[in-house]
């Protein structure tokens, strides 16, 4: 009698922790806990009669006998989501699954989706904001947001959003009596708020960077409370907590409206930027056109705006 398939969980929690070869970070990327991955490993481990990882206080290591399994259940969940990509296509399923960073999808295409369902009401997107990177080889996503270089081998990349980052805070700020914000020096009098959304320092310049190009060296960069994602420092800054450093297009509603102002000019390029990706064997998938246009219209729609100051 054959032995039955083993648990899906089990098996999704190894693949998993084998690739990171780290039950914490499988545990981020399944959003359940370390000691949950590691029991559905142990389940799978019992399940099979054969150990699959070494375990030691500092590391995890597969062996031998995992490593011969990994190939095997990596291509099984990469055809899982390939069937169930085309079974989608077959059934005509009207729904467009796109991954975004949170921030891009709080602060940009949240507020402008009604055009999108207005424009498109055949098309029932579905929202996903996982952090960590798509693999369109084993997960059901049609498209996705990197933010990054735009280079990614096998994949359509198409620039959505350059970035550029400045310093905004509440209006309250800039009118404070004991210490008006009207020059980047000014900054020693209040608390800077820190983006912990950060890659690396090409990809988002920090205080010092921006501070350092704009010649002020008597500001205490290393205070200040920090947050992740993007959108809750922004909401910080709204709320008069003190100074953000952010990401132009994530403030250009709060700037339009007054909830913030800029103190004093000076920007920072960065190098980094939002990019739309997907398989480039997807390209004539009419969901990923219509979205793909769609996103083209409201560039264009900013671009036109009035400039933001």
């Amino acid at each position: 009698m054959s032995r039955p398939i083993p648990p899906l969980n089990a098996l999704r929690a190894f693949e998993v922790a084998a690739r990171h070869l780290s039950f914490t970070r499988a545990a981020d990327e399944l959003f359940v806990t370390p000691s949950a991955v590691s029991h559905q490993v142990k389940t799978l481990e019992e399940n099979l009669g054969v150990a699959l990882f070494i375990r030691d206080s500092k590391s995890l290591s597969l062996t031998a006998a995992g490593k011969a399994y990994l190939p095997g259940v990596q291509e099984a969940f990469k055809q899982l989501v390939f069937a169930t990509h085309q079974l989608h296509k077959t059934l005509g399923v009207p729904s467009l699954k796109i991954n975004l960073p949170p921030t891009f999808a709080v602060k940009w295409l949240t507020p402008r989706m009604r055009r999108f369902m207005q424009a498109h009401p055949d098309i029932d997107l579905k929202i996903s904001t996982e952090k960590e990177m798509v693999d369109f080889t084993r997960q059901d996503f049609d498209m996705a947001v990197r933010y990054g270089r735009g280079t990614y081998p096998g994949l359509y990349s198409e620039l959505c959003l350059p970035v550029e980052v400045f310093p905004v805070c509440s209006p309250a700020l800039v009118q404070d009596m004991a210490h008006p914000l009207r020059t980047p020096s000014d900054l020693r009098f209040h608390t800077l708020l820190h983006d912990e959304s950060t890659y690396d320092d090409v990809s988002n310049p920090n205080w010092s960077m921006w501070l350092e190009q704009a010649g002020v060296a008597d500001v205490d960069t290393t205070r200040g409370p920090s947050f992740w994602p993007s959108h809750l420092v922004i909401g910080a800054a709204i709320d008069g907590l003190g100074v953000a450093l952010a990401k132009k297009h994530w403030v250009a509603d709060d700037l339009a409206s007054g909830a913030l102002v800029r103190p004093f000019e000076g920007s920072m390029q960065v190098e980094f930027a939002y990019y739309i990706v997907f398989p480039e064997d997807r390209s004539n998938d009419p969901r990923i056109r219509a979205f793909l246009d769609w996103v083209r219209e409201e560039l264009a729609r900013d671009a036109q705006a009035q400039p933001m100051r």
